[in-house]
């Protein structure tokens, strides 16, 4: 597994979940039991994985979703060429 996004945020990784199961990629939370026991102080922040086989595609689809996220002011051409692998995946 590849770590895609590390956060004490619950929201953050709720919605990350959410953007990459609409794209029908799986994920697990690690840690999830750690950040608890640490009474949620944030020295144990949660670990969202992935497969190797879909890290690029998810930091792709991740990148677009918060591009598109309500305040983003940049404009598409200039965050799609800051998208490490895109001409990959665009083809």
């Amino acid at each position: 597994m590849i770590e895609l996004i590390r956060s004490n945020d619950p929201v953050e990784l709720s919605w990350v979940q959410a953007v990459l199961a609409d794209e029908g990629i799986d994920c697990l939370i690690f840690d999830f039991h750690a950040s608890i026991l640490d009474g949620s102080i944030g020295a144990l922040p949660r670990r969202l994985m992935v497969t190797p086989d879909d890290e690029s595609r998810a930091r792709y689809i991740l990148e677009i979703a918060r591009r598109d996220l309500p305040g983003n002011v940049e404009t598409d051409d200039e965050a799609d060429s800051n998208v490490a692998g895109y001409d990959d995946v665009k083809g």
